[in-house]
């Protein structure tokens, strides 16, 4: 039996909780939480099912999780902090902050772009290993020397994997720190949230493991059957990285569920967090939050501006999203809460975007 919903949830937001627990209708194994923050308050905090069914053990409150590419929407919290401190800009030049990114062709990619998934450096052209995607330098190296894979800026598809690496050395270079040290220094400790992009050995044990659906599997092996032998699927390289990640990311062990990838900085997809603690993150974007607001509205008005969309480079099918610097934004392919939101979804059914009211009137 799948353990009952616990939390609270204020009046105005009841339905919520019904929509929570139909979710484990046809799911009853799974474990969730679901946390929403209005005008700076949290107003649902819930949980449910198991965080690990092969132990019975459940999901706490204090369970945390991969957070896949809502890792993105903090790595572009973070570059807009900098743009909003006068440290970074959007329009300089990737190579003005770091000068070995300019070879094979790259001299002209700037910050916006390479935030936007524009830098031609979507996947590796050379296969990885697990070894190499733990370890910052290695793989930084090999996409500062990699010639891009099409023309910089003149159009785009989503670096699924390596767009943390790059934006989060833009940030290395600029602070001196790493990315999840600065994550801790400007978001989670002064926010007081579970949320690590690198998770500490102390908190390994509160991570719930990942398993593959179903569905997910059987599109993985239609993907699989679709492809010409012999041709490199860049939007699978993209993903896999030649090998060192499978394509559901996640195995028995290996992936995401490996204690040494979730310790490693992977900031395009590796993030851990509660869902409580990405809400507050993302509210203090907006509005003062647990006494933080985040950035400024001058500063979301340039971050939000769009830079990719319509049909990228790879043959997708459509409908596509939008994105601005580094955020992701409404669109018909991801629906947000208002044409003004924004945020960054992930794999495994992880959504966070705050939505900002209009001008005249206050955020929610």
């Amino acid at each position: 039996m799948t353990p009952r919903t616990r939390g609270v949830v204020d009046a105005r937001f009841d339905s919520l909780r019904a929509a929570f627990d139909d979710g484990f209708r046809d799911q009853p194994e799974m474990g969730a939480s679901l946390a929403v923050y209005s005008r700076g308050r949290l107003v649902v905090d819930l949980w449910r099912g198991f965080a690990d069914r092969r132990t019975s053990e459940r999901w706490n409150d204090d369970t945390v999780s991969v957070i896949f590419s809502c890792t993105k929407g903090l790595t572009a919290i973070l570059a807009a902090h900098l743009v909003q401190d006068g440290l970074l800009d959007y329009h300089a030049p990737v190579a003005a902050y770091w000068p070995e990114f300019a070879a094979a062709g790259k001299s002209e990619i700037t910050v916006g772009d390479l935030l936007s998934h524009r830098s031609g450096l979507s996947a590796p052209r050379e296969n990885l290993t697990t070894d190499q995607i733990t370890d910052w330098k290695s793989v930084t190296e090999v996409l500062a020397a990699q010639e891009p894979l099409w023309q910089p800026g003149g159009g785009y598809a989503y670096h699924a994997i390596t767009h943390g690496w790059l934006a989060g050395e833009v940030i290395r270079r600029v602070t001196g720190k790493s990315i999840g040290s600065y994550f801790q220094e400007v978001v989670a400790a002064p926010l007081e949230v579970s949320a690590w992009i690198g998770l500490p050995d102390t908190e390994q044990s509160r991570v719930a493991p990942m398993t593959v659906g179903v569905t997910l599997a059987q599109l993985i092996e239609q993907q699989a059957a679709a492809r010409t032998p012999g041709e490199i699927d860049w939007s699978e390289q993209a993903m896999t990285l030649g090998g060192a990640l499978e394509p559901a990311l996640v195995g028995d062990g290996t992936g995401f569920n490996s204690p040494a990838v979730r310790a490693a900085e992977i900031p395009g997809a590796g993030g851990v967090a509660t869902a409580r603690a990405l809400a507050a993150i993302w509210s203090a974007t907006i509005t003062p939050t647990h006494g933080i607001r985040l950035l400024e509205d001058a500063t979301i008005e340039l971050a939000t501006q769009v830079r990719s969309e319509g049909a990228p480079v790879w043959d997708v099918p459509g409908p596509w999203p939008r994105w601005g610097m580094g955020f992701q934004l409404d669109s018909e392919a991801r629906r947000y809460l208002s044409p003004t939101s924004f945020g960054h979804d992930g794999a495994g059914g992880r959504w966070r975007s705050p939505t900002r009211a209009p001008r005249s009137g206050s955020p929610t």
